[in-house]
């Protein structure tokens, strides 16, 4: 698994920051969470393939946060792309991306797929799930996690004979961690199963413009890594409250609360030009914090 931060600015772009669109790649295929302008150069500079992007996830309809998507499908077409692209986001989505592509005059050679999502599960595959939230925002607006799933160990087919559990059903339950019995006799997972390869499937939420709630606290609980927007700083918070964005002490409160192992904030208001700023005030409520370069890999 590999996560890049292609922009970190909000509202319009600086000379050091794009705006912000994260990148997570997982066997093979990116996700990419929002695309404002300038964000195919970004992945240019930084090894991400766009040919390779599975799918779109866009939080919302604001322009900082979609304007990139017309050039990047028209660069896909132009490179002949033959896979379908798939484009998750809010309700009206489907809409919205007919109004892009017949402002650009596109025509293009694959197919997209686009799903307007809530609060669920937005796909389910055989590696990995990805479930998606709505956030508070001043239009509906979602955040999303991908989770890769648990990788369980080994099931020590010899150990389940001498034991007496027959093939069948009853070993595919113990390899899913549920307990079985076999003629009135309960056999626990660990009894068949070797977990010394066994681990635990990291959890990538990506958190964009929203106020701070714990609405959305259960679902990205324990993330490996959380990347939250941090528009203002709390001498700024009249402002942060009026357009519905958080401060970076706020986003380390959510950090804290949901027991992150560690933040990454990104969604920078360009009024603030030294990122160790932000991340001082918030080291306040959270220990484990990134304030990324543009283009800087994060470590999963």
């Amino acid at each position: 698994m590999r996560l890049v931060v292609l922009g970190t600015s909000c509202s319009n772009p600086t000379v050091e920051r794009n705006l912000t669109a994260t990148a997570l790649q997982f066997e093979g295929n990116w996700f990419l969470f929002d695309c404002p302008e300038g964000t195919q150069r970004q992945m240019m500079k930084s090894g991400v393939s766009y040919m390779r992007i599975h799918s779109i996830f866009l939080s919302h309809f604001h322009a900082d946060h979609v304007l990139g998507l017309p050039g990047l499908i028209a660069t896909m077409a132009m490179h002949e792309r033959d896979v379908p692209l798939y484009v998750y986001g809010p309700k009206g989505t489907k809409k919205e991306i007919e109004k892009i592509m017949d402002l650009a005059l596109m025509r293009k050679n694959f197919e997209i797929r686009v799903k307007e999502v809530g609060k669920g599960k937005v796909c389910k595959e055989e590696k990995y799930e990805i479930d998606s939230f709505p956030l508070k925002h001043g239009v509906p607006c979602i955040g999303y996690v991908f989770k890769e799933k648990d990788k369980a160990g080994t099931f020590q087919r010899e150990k389940a004979l001498k034991l007496g559990i027959p093939e069948g059903p009853l070993w595919s339950k113990l390899q899913k961690g549920e307990k079985v019995k076999v003629k009135g006799k309960a056999f626990k997972p660990e009894q068949v199963m070797d977990y010394s390869n066994g681990r635990k499937g990291k959890k990538v939420a990506i958190v964009m413009d929203t106020l701070p709630s714990d609405s959305y606290f259960d679902t990205i609980k324990d993330s490996d890594v959380l990347v939250h927007e941090s528009s203002f700083l709390e001498k700024h918070i009249t402002r942060a409250k009026e357009t519905k964005h958080c401060t970076a002490k706020q986003a380390a409160w959510v950090a804290e609360q949901t027991k992150a192992k560690k933040l990454v904030l990104v969604h920078i208001s360009p009024r603030y030009k030294k990122n160790k700023d932000v991340e001082n005030e918030a080291r306040q409520e959270f220990g484990n914090v990134v304030v990324p370069k543009d283009l800087e890999e994060i470590e999963v």
